[in-house]
């Protein structure tokens, strides 16, 4: 399957009053970069010419796959709308600039770490693409991809499961999530692949693969299940992967989790090996186990370890990289990064502006590459100080939560990964007020009263002034789902409601707090959305991460069991919408493969009806949000793993909602602004994006894209 480049993309059309119009175009909104840093979302894979010191090749954990031509000045995306943007590994061809093999899907096992759906190539610089292996490796992540440097149509590619916690939980119980991991061999310059099995397990995730770039029948495996495997080590194969044998010699033998491989290029009997501790079925534990260095091929190992480096969650962050000329320069990347210059007897810190590292690559000119959960920085002097190149690089993973201004439409909040809450100013520009990982915000029907969170149990701030905000958590406790979600009542702005596994609600703005609720996740997990019901605030609707939805209608004083076992993502979401005017009537998104995406009650959550029609995709769906000023049945806009969706009767037949300018980015977060006549989109990997509110009638006719 081909893809063409989105710029060469017809523009869909709308037909309204039996006149074709062009469709309204989405409009990115940033941030592109965060202007604090600047920063921008997490880099996962950079591939770098090495022969054109102005080319590179970055691709975003969740933002697809962007371009430069100018060392990093400018960037212009060219994976938009590959089948989804989830970026695990990148390779370019030592031979040929313009040709990139993308590992779709994100290898870092984090509860955001989608899925893959195969490799994609392009022999043009990205401009058109070829779809490969999707049934291979659908449902999967790619963690490395290698080229044989003497045959660059021989591809190995390691693959891992998709991440979460609970196991595969990124993955959204996608049909291809339980295939093969380890280490695949492509002789084809990627169109095929095989399973390499002979020495090697067939289902525990390969967390990395090198190649011997003068020997290259000389291949080095990691396999590294994070919560350990006594499978886990590292493993060569000195027959072009036809078997391969387990290392030992020093290497370490229990409490193993994920491995990641250095070979020097200018001596590649050197190998360094980074290993973590096995994690926690929590994500906790997983601090450096140790890294060991090779002489000789594998047969020996010495541990030159640089102390912990990786806090205490290195199944998330775990890279390094062996300088093209110097064999004795290592650097070794996870919350921090270490260099050492003497093959690691001795170790600095050189640590990023932003931490959390996820990949290394050296340029033509040999100026260090480092992609992290801030975007990408350079280095000229192997890390003693780092420049930003992420202008217009907008790779930001928003959460859920994001709340225009009601009387500035310039203004808008969110929650970003690992970069903070951020305010909008104009354009792409946004200024962070919070720090750690933003969450939900809220804003009151007058704009005074702003509230923004980071990650935790009752890290709440208000602003009574759109300036500084202090904490506003007066009585809340209990657990959290990593962001709790919290809402203002829309006609009354002193009443809130905030979740924790309890429900409370503050009556007098946020200054105190009072829980209206017991524990309604069911001992363990917590609330992951709530929402009120706008035209009755004792009507409000829970969801929680354990799988389950309850409702009151008697401002907390009973609940009632409404759904159960739903298969959920672990963080939060918008995934409920109460009609405005009856408290009855609720949309509700679920967010996984093989079920009803959107499910419709009209008795309070007693009974749900599929809204899914024939139409709408095998898509999970992330959030839901309807517009009932153009009669009835309302429009319902869902917010998918792959864009948004419209329909205006009910279900019966949906629509792509602006195909040929919103990129194929996971939609987190959809709110309709009715006062400005638009639709905003908050993507997990892409930013902001906005577009105005097609009338009823307007039917889109897509794109065919070849």
């Amino acid at each position: 399957m081909e893809i063409g480049h989105p710029g060469r993309a017809l523009l869909a059309l709308a037909v309204l009053n039996g006149i074709a119009i062009a469709q309204d175009r989405w409009k990115e909104l940033g941030p592109a970069p965060i202007t604090n840093g600047p920063y921008t979302g997490r880099v996962a894979a950079i591939a770098a010419s090495k022969s054109n010191t102005n080319l590179y090749y970055v691709g975003g954990a969740d933002g697809g796959v962007w371009k430069t031509i100018d060392a990093g000045r400018s960037w212009t995306p060219i994976g938009d709308h590959l089948p989804v943007t989830a970026v695990g590994a990148l390779a370019v061809d030592p031979k040929n600039d313009n040709v990139l093999y993308v590992g779709m899907g994100e290898a870092n096992f984090a509860n955001h770490s989608r899925y893959g759906e195969g490799v994609a190539k392009t022999t043009d610089g990205g401009a058109t693409w070829m779809i490969h292996a999707f049934v291979t490796f659908g449902g999967r992540c790619f963690h490395r991809i290698v080229i044989d440097p003497k045959n660059t149509r021989v591809l190995y590619a390691a693959i891992t499961h998709a991440g979460g916690f609970p196991r595969k939980v990124a993955a959204r119980n996608h049909p291809g999530a339980n295939g093969p991991l380890g280490i695949f061999k492509s002789i084809d310059g990627g169109e095929n692949w095989a399973h390499l099995t002979v020495g090697l397990p067939s289902t525990v995730s390969a967390t990395d693969v090198a190649i011997d770039p003068k020997t290259p029948a000389t291949i080095y495996a990691a396999i590294g299940d994070i919560f350990g495997h006594s499978q886990n080590g590292v493993y060569k194969s000195t027959n072009g992967g036809a078997s391969f044998t387990k290392l030992g010699g020093g290497l370490p033998t229990s409490n193993v989790g994920r491995i990641t491989l250095a070979v020097a290029p200018s001596s590649p009997s050197r190998v360094f090996a980074s290993v973590v501790r096995r994690s926690s079925s929590t994500g906790g534990s997983a601090s450096t186990r140790g890294v060991y260095r090779t002489d000789n091929g594998g047969s020996s190992w010495t541990s030159v370890s640089p102390g912990s480096y990786q806090a205490s969650y290195g199944w998330y962050l775990c890279t390094s990289i062996v300088h093209p000329t110097n064999a004795n320069t290592i650097l070794c990347g996870g919350f921090s990064c270490r260099r050492s210059t003497n093959s690691g007897s001795s170790w600095s810190t050189v640590t990023p502006p932003h931490v959390d590292l996820h990949a290394f690559d050296f340029d033509a000119s040999g100026r260090l590459l480092c992609g992290n959960d801030g975007g990408i920085h350079r280095s000229t002097n192997l890390g003693s100080s780092w420049s930003s190149i992420n202008s217009n690089l907008g790779l930001v993973q928003f959460y859920a939560g994001i709340s225009p201004h009601p009387t500035n439409p310039d203004v808008v909040y969110g929650g970003t990964q690992d970069n903070g809450t951020n305010r909008r100013s104009s354009g792409t520009s946004w200024t962070r007020v919070l720090g750690g990982d933003g969450g939900y915000t809220s804003i009151d029907s007058t704009g005074s009263r702003v509230f923004v969170e980071s990650q935790g149990t009752g890290n709440l701030y208000r602003s009574v002034n759109g300036g500084s905000f202090r904490r506003s958590n007066s009585g809340i406790s209990g657990r959290n789902c990593f962001l709790p979600p919290h809402e203002i009542h829309p006609s009354n702005s002193l009443l809130m409601i905030y979740g924790t596994e309890r429900v409370f609600r503050s009556t007098n703005g946020g200054t105190s707090w009072g829980a209206i609720s017991g524990d309604l996740a069911g001992g363990i997990g917590a609330i992951a959305g709530l929402a009120f019901a706008p035209s009755n605030a004792d009507t409000i609707y829970v969801g929680t991460n354990t799988g389950r939805v309850q409702v009151t209608e008697n401002g907390g004083q009973s609940w009632r069991s409404s759904l159960t076992g739903l298969f959920v993502w672990p963080r939060t979401q918008r995934q409920f919408a109460v009609h405005p005017t009856d408290p009855k009537r609720a949309y509700l998104a679920v967010g996984a493969f093989r079920t009803d995406q959107l499910r419709y009650t009209t008795d309070a959550g007693r009974t749900w009806s599929p809204l899914d029609g024939d139409e709408l995709p095998d898509l999970p769906a992330h959030c839901v949000a309807i517009d009932v000023t153009q009669g009835i049945p309302p429009i319902v806009y869902l917010g998918t793993d792959r864009g948004v969706y419209r329909t205006e009767d009910h279900g019966l037949t949906w629509e792509e909602y602006g195909t040929a300018s919103l990129p194929n980015a996971p939609v987190i977060d959809l709110r309709v602004d009715h006062k400005n006549k638009r639709l905003l989109a908050a993507t997990q990997g892409r930013g902001l994006w906005e577009v105005k509110l097609l009338v009823r009638g307007g039917r889109l006719t897509q794109p065919i894209v070849k």
